[in-house]
């Protein structure tokens, strides 16, 4: 999926179909995390060197919540969403809470039939960057800050496409600065082991 206005996809959490406590009264009931807090995840691998991410806990803190919908990988028709009630979206202690009541549609009953058959089991969400942070000793993103979140999405393959583009798009000044500063070091490694020589 092309990264729109912005937005990033990240693929992170288990969506469940049964709960202990229901937050909404329905049969077609489904909870999860979209996303953890303060747990640095593999965000992209290249030649080997792995970067990392990482949502601050107070990322969401401001953050524009109105009325975001849950879609089937980010994408098609809307099985659930904020304003009718269907779909409640917040953040607590462990990172972005969702749950909804698949019950409203066809589309979204036959998507509680696949979670509930464990064939859909993973979630995803969108949403555009704020204020981020970039560590190189660790080589770790932090998000500090969510301007938006559009969606939370059931998906269908847990490592897709979306995390690897928006990581990308993040990533490739980070990689090609650090390739830089690789070779800038290397050619004065190069000029002073040539003058040790000459003398």
């Amino acid at each position: 999926m092309p990264l729109k206005d912005n937005r990033e996809y990240r693929n992170l959490s288990i969506l469940q179909p049964q709960s202990q406590q229901k937050r909404i009264d329905t049969d077609y009931y489904v909870e999860g995390y979209a996303t953890t807090f303060d747990k640095p995840y593999l965000l992209w691998e290249y030649d080997g060197i792995k970067y990392y991410e990482v949502i601050d806990r107070h990322a969401l803190d401001g953050a524009d919540m109105s009325d975001i919908i849950m879609q089937y990988d980010h994408e098609g028709k809307v099985l659930a969403r904020q304003s009718n009630g269907s779909l409640i979206v917040e953040p607590n202690d462990n990172g972005l809470f969702i749950c909804a009541d698949l019950s409203k549609s066809s589309a979204s009953k036959e998507m509680y039939e696949e979670i509930n058959n464990g064939l859909v089991t993973r979630m995803s969400w969108a949403f555009t960057v704020e204020e981020d942070s970039y560590n190189s000793e660790t080589r770790t993103r932090t998000i500090l800050k969510v301007k938006k979140v559009y969606d939370v999405s059931a998906v269908s393959i847990p490592a897709n496409q979306d995390t690897e583009i928006s990581a990308r798009s993040y990533l490739n000044g980070v990689i090609e600065a650090e390739k830089q500063e690789l070779l800038e070091r290397r050619k004065k490694q190069i000029k002073l082991k040539l003058k040790c020589e000459v003398q």
